[in-house]
């Protein structure tokens, strides 16, 4: 596994083209034109952003866990990797990252989730499959079908020598975040987490802040 060295951004907020806050619990979507740069920032530290990305060309191609981490030989995202989608498209590219590692594994959390995770009782707490489903919905391109296991940015979930997945206190900070550069038109599709059963966001779920810069000479969307 490799060593991680933070890499900051040079970037200026200022001269982002697109800024906003994501309330606790809340969702978002927006599209990606090539050369464009997203960031999100843990704002208060220890949040989990739960993150899934779709190739615009073709909306059925989302991002693959598996391709993404057989690609880079890490089970760990940071600066310098590359997610990839089914088709093995690339899509974008994580050029700042000062976090340190970002999870694949732990997927997001749902009602059913919840229920044999915890206890029966959490069924009706908001979670993140049902707020990437509410912002689908949205878009008629897609349909549930077109959810897929994501990327959990700031989420600090170790595996242990027997190989089984373990949901630790986080390894993020306040306003600490991650950069990625678009490789080819993208849909971007978060859920802030609202996870209150397990570490993740340190059983406060916060806000997390998007900021988009344009390429250099390049379209937008603003």
């Amino acid at each position: 596994m490799s060593t991680f060295q933070a890499v900051a951004s040079e970037r200026n907020a200022a001269d982002a083209v697109y800024n906003h806050i994501i309330a606790a619990g809340e969702g978002w979507i927006y599209d990606l034109f090539p050369g464009q740069v997203l960031r999100i920032v843990d704002v208060e530290g220890n949040q989990a952003v739960d993150t899934l990305f779709y190739s615009k060309e073709d909306p059925g191609d989302h991002y693959s866990a598996v391709r993404t981490i057989t690609r880079q030989n890490n089970i760990y995202l940071t600066t310098g990797s590359v997610l990839v989608a089914e088709s093995g498209r690339k899509l974008l590219q994580i050029t700042a990252d000062t976090c340190g590692r970002h999870d694949t594994l732990g997927g997001a959390c749902s009602a059913q989730s919840n229920t044999v995770r915890y206890s029966h009782d959490t069924l009706p707490m908001h979670n993140c499959r049902d707020t990437f489903m509410l912002m689908l919905a949205g878009r008629d391109e897609f349909t549930k079908r077109d959810l897929a296991p994501n990327v959990n940015f700031f989420m600090n979930v170790p595996v242990t020598p027997e190989g089984e997945l373990t949901f630790a206190d986080g390894v993020s900070g306040p306003g600490r975040y991650v950069e990625l550069t678009a490789l080819a038109p993208v849909t971007v599709l978060i859920s802030n987490c609202p996870q209150l059963n397990n570490p993740c966001n340190a059983y406060n779920p916060t806000p997390a802040q998007v900021l988009v810069w344009n390429a250099e000479g390049g379209e937008g969307n603003v």
